[in-house]
């Protein structure tokens, strides 16, 4: 891969990957060695077809409906229909963005050869993404036993019906393709199948969460570390032999961040700290942190197996002569992955709004109370307490599980699921909701920062370049003001990625 240019290959797609696609607009190559997997497997396919061996979802009706035969000279037809029937989906619109990441995934798992479906889908996703058509994509309805009520719509372009963005302008699917040159395909035999099964939109709207959040955790350390200074808490709980004999990964990682971020800071001057040990949400911030981190790591080596396997039922195997029913879209594991990062997260979110609590409170600060500039004629941060402990209780809730709340459907035939869109996009709320979270914290440390008066007070390298980012967007508060607008501000400084661009620069 380079910035320009994915080349899939169906082995070895990462989630950076995916957003130089989904975000960035890189475009996508198959892999001759794959293209050929692939051919071969549609050519396997229909010579088991043709020995009148049945086939689930090429030449049987699918779900509770796989005793009805199709006959060859419906093919077509029946495949139209099952698109057009499987579009159930409810807005809101997935963005185009994630729409983009859940092409990309599902045409790398197609050229694993286990598919069997016709080469046109997989030359009709990459030109999709190639022409900068984009289907609508309403993101729910999914259930998670594969995202088939959403991943019509995507087929539903294919074919020309719907509706679509071509470069961000939403129009008639069938305009979009003639606007890109391109003709609706025409559906084979287990086309319709291969284009609603698989688990796409969970795992597309999934490797953009882990992509944000990997950039999260980082500014969470950054955030904390300004914090740290603001608070002139005390620096023991980051000392390396002291986090090396717990040897938890995470942990270690964030420390070893935190100690960096901190270079040359006043905070390393020997009893400069308020008190000899500072509450819970300083003390032990990087053992959170650190949790975030090694729920990350698990996650994202399921996701890469995800990305890079077939979910496919029934699954072409061609080296055993057969094609054999599987369950092998079932995502529990990594389901409930993301639903401990919700809960870890929440972890986050609580010592985040406790720290800003404490640099609110004179007793901890040694600063003014709510870090008014003048306590008889500003009432500074009095309120703002309301507003991030309210989006806090919402990181609360949605951190609750709901993997295992599930009917039996389709006939009583699919009796479990795992909800995984669901469940993938409350943590994407999550990690919307803790951009402002930590970017009100941010406001209050540089109020804090600015009112100390201390000979000895000096940020860090690091911390002067959050500061002066942060003055550029807020000035201090030296008179009661609108405080909406700057914690938009702030949110939209640190979702910006400018603070991790400057410090890294």
């Amino acid at each position: 891969m380079n910035n320009d240019t994915v080349v899939l290959t169906g082995n070895n797609l990462t989630v950076d990957d995916v957003a130089q696609v989904a975000i960035n607009g890189a475009r996508v190559v198959i892999a001759p060695a794959a293209q050929q997997k692939m051919e071969d497997s549609r050519e396997f396919v229909y010579k088991l077809a043709n020995s009148n061996v049945p086939v689930y979802g090429f030449n049987t009706g699918v779900g509770a409906n796989k005793d009805r035969k199709i006959e060859a000279d419906y093919y077509n037809q029946f495949n139209v229909n099952m698109v057009r029937s499987h579009c159930v989906a409810l807005g809101p619109e997935a963005s185009q963005a994630e729409v983009r990441a859940m092409i990309v995934i599902r045409l790398n798992t197609l050229l694993l050869g286990y598919t069997g479906m016709s080469p046109a889908i997989a030359y009709m996703y990459r030109d999709l993404l190639n022409n900068n058509i984009t289907p609508v994509v309403p993101e729910r309805g999914s259930i998670g036993e594969a995202d088939i009520a959403c991943l019509s719509h995507i087929a539903l372009t294919m074919i020309g019906e719907g509706d679509a963005y071509y470069h961000g302008e939403k129009m008639l699917a069938r305009n979009a393709l003639t606007k890109a040159g391109l003709e609706p395909i025409t559906l084979g035999p287990k086309d319709g199948l291969a284009l609603v099964s698989s688990n796409a939109l969970a795992a597309g709207q999934g490797a953009l969460v882990l992509y944000e959040l990997k950039k999260l955790i980082t500014l969470a350390d950054v955030i904390y570390s300004f914090s740290l200074e603001a608070f002139k808490g005390n620096v023991s709980p980051l000392n390396e032999e002291i986090n090396r004999i717990r040897r938890f990964r995470g942990q270690n990682e964030s420390a070893a961040n935190v100690r960096n971020i901190l270079k040359n800071s006043y905070i390393w001057t020997p009893n400069i700290a308020n008190a000899l040990q500072d509450p819970l949400c300083f003390r032990c911030a990087c053992h959170i942190h650190g949790a975030v981190r090694d729920s990350l790591y698990y996650l994202e080596e399921l996701m890469d197996i995800q990305m890079n396997s077939s979910d496919d039922n029934p699954c072409v195997l061609m080296n055993q002569n057969a094609i054999m029913s599987c369950g092998n879209f079932e995502v529990v594991n990594w389901a409930v992955g993301f639903e401990m990062l919700g809960i870890v997260l929440s972890h986050l979110s609580r010592a985040a709004c406790f720290r800003t609590i404490k640099l609110s409170t004179g007793n901890f600060t040694g600063l003014p109370r709510f870090l008014t500039p003048d306590q008889e004629h500003v009432i500074a941060f009095g309120t703002i307490q309301k507003p991030f402990t309210a989006l806090d209780a919402e990181i609360r809730h949605l951190a609750n599980p709901v993997s295992m709340d599930f009917y039996a459907v389709a006939g009583d035939i699919e009796d479990h699921c795992s909800n995984t869109p669901y469940v993938v996009q409350k943590t994407r709320k999550i990690v919307d909701n803790l951009y402002y979270i930590l970017g009100i914290e941010a406001i209050h440390a540089a109020q804090a920062c600015d009112l100390r008066q201390e000979a000895e007070f000096r940020l860090g390298d690091a911390g002067q370049v959050v500061l002066q980012k942060i003055r550029e967007v807020i000035p201090f508060l030296a008179q009661d003001r609108n405080l909406t607008i700057d914690i938009a501000n702030a949110y939209k400084l640190l979702k910006s990625g400018v603070l991790l661009d400057v410090i890294n620069s």
